[in-house]
């Protein structure tokens, strides 16, 4: 088969692709990762080839200006209500106008979508797959006619909110059925001429089948066509550092915030007051701290070393816990190794925060309110309680049981093989199951 894959310019968002690419170049087939150029040396490092297309997204400008307003907007939503009841119609309607020209339209720009429908028309791909933010696939798939997939890299409280906004729109007087995020990708597929089936429907926003790398027990039942599949942690190009070769002499804690805190901490906790608060904690603290957090930080305590960049499949198998701000490849690599966790939850990350607590794999620490002895409290409780480890490894035992990326390529040619057999078709008809 010929396979496409598409992220948007982030490459942490590619990162989660990687494996199940890999696993389909390996199996024999030809794949091809169409993306903006910013992400070509991030691809050809993990080994694949790579499709530049399309203009590269200012993400920096972008966070700037109209970035942490989201995040602010975020915040001001329930994510963890797993029927979205809270919501009223005006917060869903929000949501969907807020993200669509912000977010949505930014990440896939016109010249991103014509490279993908270019390239896609003359290398007729067998298979799309793309990770949830670049709805450029999707309509590239549509304009080509060509099967597609969507891979999640979190829980997907995404489509939870848009089918709890469609359920409300249908309630709304005729007059007043707003759908911006609909309305853009009818805009969008107009320029590919006046076809009937050049038009919305909700495959566009969920894909055709959906591929869940989530563990079974924090998946929400979304009621969409899924296949499961095991994570297999990928950090990009990585160098083992020589103190890691070594056994910690102590418990070893990794304490990271990813790329969004990089100047001031988190919250209203700086780097600073959770470098004292943890400074006479009976443990070892790695800190993937870079200069630039570092700055105004003055002295680091003795058990804290930083390090930079450190590839958290390496680091977290030595940890007896971890401290992050929530991210996939953070949250994820931890669970897939069975280490507990302590999550600064924020926003939509307060939705696995919480449900690894309930789990009881780890500590959501909500980042509103939190405080320096808050962090000790909970990294203390942590380490000191047997429980968390525990809860930590039977969660990394069932993760273990889903399928590998290897077999999802073999589900995935299943489902091609079925789709071509009765023509390549545009809309959606009925579909085989897909196992689980």
């Amino acid at each position: 088969m010929r396979v496409v894959f598409s992220s948007m310019a982030v490459n942490s968002h590619l990162f989660g692709l990687v494996p199940l690419a890999s696993a389909f170049q390996a199996a024999g087939h030809e794949v091809r990762v169409v993306a903006s150029p910013a992400l070509t040396d991030d691809v050809t490092g993990a080994g694949l080839t790579a499709v530049p297309v399309g203009d590269d997204v200012e993400l920096v400008e972008w966070h700037a200006h109209a970035g942490q307003d989201i995040v602010e907007y975020m915040r001001t939503l329930d994510w963890v209500d797993q029927s979205h009841t809270t919501m009223s119609w005006d917060d869903l309607l929000g949501m969907q106008t807020t993200f669509t020209p912000t977010f949505f339209a930014l990440m896939s720009p016109d010249s991103l979508i014509d490279g993908m429908v270019e390239f896609c028309r003359s290398w007729r791909p067998d298979w799309i797959v793309w990770e949830p933010l670049t709805f450029a696939a999707p309509i590239a798939a549509r304009v080509t006619g060509t099967p597609h997939a969507r891979m999640l890299w979190g829980p997907d409280v995404a489509t939870r909110a848009r089918q709890s906004f469609l359920r409300l729109l249908a309630h709304q007087e005729v007059e007043h059925r707003e759908d911006p995020l609909a309305e853009w990708f009818d805009w969008t597929l107009r320029r590919f001429g006046d076809d009937p089936h050049l038009s919305f429907d909700e495959e566009l926003v969920l894909g055709q089948w959906t591929v869940d790398p989530i563990p079974e027990p924090l998946r929400i039942d979304t009621g969409v066509r899924t296949v499961g599949m095991r994570y297999v942690p990928y950090n990009g190009p990585s160098v083992v550092p020589a103190w890691l070769l070594r056994e910690p002499e102590r418990r070893r804690v990794c304490l990271t915030l990813g790329g969004s805190s990089r100047e001031h901490g988190i919250g209203q906790v700086s780097i600073g007051e959770m470098l004292d608060a943890i400074a006479d904690i009976d443990a070892e603290f790695v800190a993937t701290f870079d200069d630039q957090q570092l700055v105004g930080v003055g002295s680091v305590p003795a058990n804290v070393r930083t390090a930079g960049f450190v590839p958290m499949n390496v680091l977290l198998p030595t940890c007896a816990a971890t401290v992050h701000h929530g991210g996939t490849g953070s949250w994820l690599t931890a669970a897939i190794h069975g280490v507990p966790q302590i999550i600064l939850s924020d926003a939509d990350t307060e939705v696995h925060a919480k449900q690894l607590q309930d789990l009881g794999a780890g500590l959501s620490l909500p980042v509103a309110g939190m405080t320096a002895e808050h962090l000790r409290g909970a990294i203390e409780r942590v380490l000191d309680e047997p429980a968390y480890r525990l809860g930590a490894e039977r969660m990394r035992d069932g993760m273990r049981t889903d399928p590998s990326p290897a077999q999802v390529v073999g589900i995935c040619q299943d489902l091609a093989a079925d789709r071509a057999a009765r023509g390549r078709q545009p809309r959606r008809t009925a579909e085989p199951h897909l196992p689980r």
